[in-house]
């Protein structure tokens, strides 16, 4: 058995890619456009990791999406998780639960998907101004 990916619905597709792609860091390595369904699929990856992907699932017909963190969440490691809070953060996304402990943290996508972020290795040492952040919204 072999993992092949997680799949997500989003509502508005340039918005979710402009959050996974530009803000989060993954890269396309997939598109389907099928126009008898209405829907397209676009597989995402972390750059260097390209067997682990997610595909996020636009229906060209609008609908209303709820409850994204029912099915669990998406986690991906980084090399430093302070960097890489700090540059989502510059991007205008919310912490919901800052890397107080230098470890790990929380953010949702536009539709509302938890996304764990994991510090590779080690934790690093709390330091601020994550360890005095408090949480932020639901994550």
């Amino acid at each position: 058995m072999k993992y092949l990916h997680t799949m997500v619905r989003v509502s508005d597709l340039d918005q979710s890619l402009d959050f996974y792609c530009n803000k989060l860091g993954l890269t396309e390595v997939g598109r389907y456009d099928n126009e008898g369904g209405r829907f397209t699929l676009v597989f995402l990856a972390a750059p260097g990791n390209e067997s682990a992907q997610v595909e996020l699932t636009h229906n060209w017909d609008p609908e209303e999406l709820e409850g994204g963190r029912n099915f669990g969440h998406l986690a991906y490691q980084v090399d430093d998780i302070y960097a890489t809070c700090q540059q989502l953060m510059d991007n205008d996304v919310t912490i919901n639960r800052p890397p107080r402990d230098g470890r790990m943290a929380f953010i949702r996508s536009p539709d509302g998907v938890s996304i764990e972020l994991l510090q590779s290795g080690d934790s690093l040492p709390p330091a601020a101004p994550w360890k005095d952040m408090a949480n932020t919204g639901e994550w």
